[in-house]
């Protein structure tokens, strides 16, 4: 399935490192970010769980309040396989 610009619409926390995200497509689906929070200092501080917890949309993706996103992209792949 090709990315075609959508915007992630919904976001809602599960458990561990897991939101739920939902894009403007209607395609959603659960996304681990276990394999982001050892990676490099911008995703340090998502090992933190409450700040982890404190994600919101932005600019059409997820990010965090100190900067760190992942693009939608990467995000899409992740949901549609």
């Amino acid at each position: 399935m090709m990315w075609n610009m959508n915007d992630v619409i919904n976001i809602e926390y599960k458990e561990n490192y897991t939101f739920y995200i939902v894009f403007d497509n209607g395609t959603a689906g659960d996304v681990d970010f276990s394999e982001y929070v050892a990676r490099g200092f911008v995703f340090a501080l998502l090992r933190n769980k409450e700040f982890f917890k404190q994600a919101k949309i932005e600019g059409g993706t997820i990010s965090w309040p100190n900067g760190a996103d992942i693009a939608p992209e990467t995000l899409y792949e992740k949901i549609s396989g």
